[in-house]
């Protein structure tokens, strides 16, 4: 603190006036604030005044607390209380998460700071944070949450200051920096968890809206993942590293078909994170000879999986006996393919021959039931022939894993009213018990052996498992927003979100707890931040907001983390 003199013209006479100021910092760097106006002072006055405001070693001192809080005072314990109790450990994890991965300073520096109250770098935070830990729309997030946890506290934001207007407008801040925040996160959480960039994962999946979304060309009918045929729905797709760790996403229109977005997603992420020891995997759903095309003119190294009408052509090698055994239960075979340019990969699970037996068996024995009924309906009543094939057809349609066993013909009868017989084919039935379980990749990395190309290849499960947390955890769907940009804006919250949650599986596997952050989360989550009331002798209260102590699990989780908890966040006089 310092004194100010001002200087004012009255009645044609000069007066100087004095006010005690104090100097703070902002984002938006030092400001100053009159503490009090002090009139007209004498020199004594002003150097009593400049010493106390300097206090002592230049410490700039508060005149409105008190220097020391006592540290023995007599406490009526009949009148001590607890108050305010809110969640902590949740938010508090977030945030030291976003402070390992330096989110927050990425933030501040792309978000700077304005005329707004609150800076937009901290209400993104709030975002991604409640995303994590209580997935809700921003109004809820505003009435409700917010004032439920320690967020006001750890961010220094004030409930009055919170609501949904902001909340949406920070939506509207971050998404222009979409691209700057992946390369952010690639490169934090590469040096942090020394992650591998060998290997980018491709998957796409759905996401449907509640709502007409007449505003956003993106919204379109398609085939939907989350069987929501009825409702317009944008595709994502995700690209991640061997270990599930997302690098980038692009949003495509809900009727775009897997197959078309390749070659975008290839030059987007070649673009961002260059072309040099890239090996794509996909499934095979990405399969087209435009695609392998693409991929082939400059020599991209990719294992995807092959369409399953190709491994007709692999029958004898189906029947041979040198097959390598990967593990128990799977076995391999390298293929060359007719041109010699690539190779296929035959692979054989015995767990998924079983199931797939099981599902052939099921279906067949529906449609010979279904059959049996509708010849034993014909018998009775006449059907013309028309009305029957519907039916055949329509039954085949619904059980299509079975339906090549059955030859069904329908005739007219002697009556004049339709006929039904079947047979069941041999030849589809012995193909069906050879290639149960069977499967083919298909890649043009000829250094590598069968066993290396089929375990990069199941690493795709590392994408299905980011969907599959998006979905179930992180509330992706439904989008409720109608606004394209807004929905954009949606998606890269819940992006950031899982970044978080694949750090923490990552602190995890470092400190030896497993790969599921689901329990370390929520065992977290449970510690609470509350107000401890004391009222003393003299009338007064002392307030003093503190952290629950852990319990024996937390403070063994917390040790393994090395994260230290917080004992007591301030002090306050009532």
């Amino acid at each position: 603190m310092y004194i100010r003199k001002t200087t004012r013209i009255k009645d044609g006479k000069s007066h100087d006036y004095w006010a005690l100021v104090e100097s703070y910092r902002t984002e938006r760097g030092p400001r100053q604030r009159v503490v009090a106006w002090l009139g007209e002072l004498n020199k004594a006055g002003r150097l009593g005044i400049e010493k106390v405001a300097k206090g002592s070693h230049g410490y700039q001192r508060n005149l409105f607390e008190q220097d020391t809080e006592p540290e023995w005072v007599e406490v009526n314990i009949k009148g001590v209380r607890v108050e305010n109790i809110r969640d902590f450990g949740g938010p508090w994890l977030c945030l030291e998460l976003i402070r390992q991965l330096q989110l927050d300073q990425f933030f501040s520096e792309y978000l700077p700071g304005g005329r707004e109250k609150v800076p937009w770098s901290t209400m993104a935070l709030v975002l991604v944070i409640c995303r994590l830990c209580h997935p809700s729309s921003e109004l809820h997030i505003a009435e409700h949450f917010f004032e439920q946890t320690a967020l006001a506290d750890l961010l220094g934001v004030p409930l009055n200051r919170m609501n949904e207007d902001r909340l949406y407008r920070a939506l509207d801040k971050i998404l222009p920096h979409k691209e700057e925040l992946e390369r952010h996160l690639k490169d934090s959480a590469g040096s942090l968890f020394n992650l591998d960039y060998d290997l980018f994962l491709y998957d796409v999946t759905s996401t449907y809206f509640e709502g007409d979304a007449l505003g956003n060309p993106l919204a379109q009918r398609g085939y939907s993942r989350d069987h929501r045929g009825d409702c317009k729905q944008v595709c994502i797709g995700l690209v991640v590293t061997r270990d599930g760790f997302p690098l980038g996403y692009e949003v495509f229109a809900g009727n775009r078909t897997d197959v078309t977005t390749v070659e975008e997603i290839v030059e987007v992420m070649e673009n961002r994170y260059g072309k040099a020891n890239r090996i794509w995997v996909m499934d095979r759903g990405m399969a087209s000879s435009d695609n392998f095309e693409f991929l082939n003119e400059k020599a991209r190294q990719y294992i995807v999986g092959a369409n399953r009408g190709q491994l007709k052509q692999y029958e004898a090698e189906l029947l041979k006996k040198d097959w390598q055994t990967v593990h128990k239960g799977l076995e391999v075979k390298r293929v060359e393919s007719p041109d010699g340019q690539e190779l296929f990969i035959l692979c054989r699970s015995s767990d998924r021959a079983k199931k797939e037996r099981a599902m052939h068996d099921r279906f067949e024995k529906r449609i010979e039931e279904a059959l049996i009924r509708m010849a034993s309906g014909c018998e009775k009543r006449r059907y013309q022939a028309k009305v029957i094939e519907r039916r055949v057809g329509k039954l085949l349609g619904k059980n299509s894993r079975a339906a090549g066993l059955f030859d069904v013909r329908v005739e007219k009868g002697f009556n004049g009213g339709a006929t039904v017989t079947w047979t069941k084919r041999g030849d589809w039935r012995d193909w069906s018990r050879l290639s149960e379980g069977c499967y083919m990749l298909r890649s043009n990395i000829r250094d590598w052996t069968p066993e290396e190309l089929w375990k990069a290849y199941i690493q795709l499960t590392e994408a299905e498992d980011a969907f599959r947390i998006q979905k179930n955890d992180l509330k992706i769907r439904p989008i409720w927003h109608q606004k394209e940009e807004r929905v954009l804006a949606h998606i890269l919250v819940c992006f950031l979100a899982y970044v978080l949650w694949k750090s923490l599986e990552g602190l995890c596997r470092q400190a030896g707890l497993g790969d599921e952050p689901r329990k370390v989360f929520y065992e977290l989550s449970q510690i609470k931040l509350s107000d401890v009331i004391l009222p003393t002798r003299n009338g007064k209260e002392i307030r003093l907001r503190c952290v629950g102590t852990p319990t024996k699990h937390q403070r063994i989780l917390l040790q393994y983390l090395k994260l230290k908890l917080p004992q007591r966040f301030s002090k306050h006089n009532l």
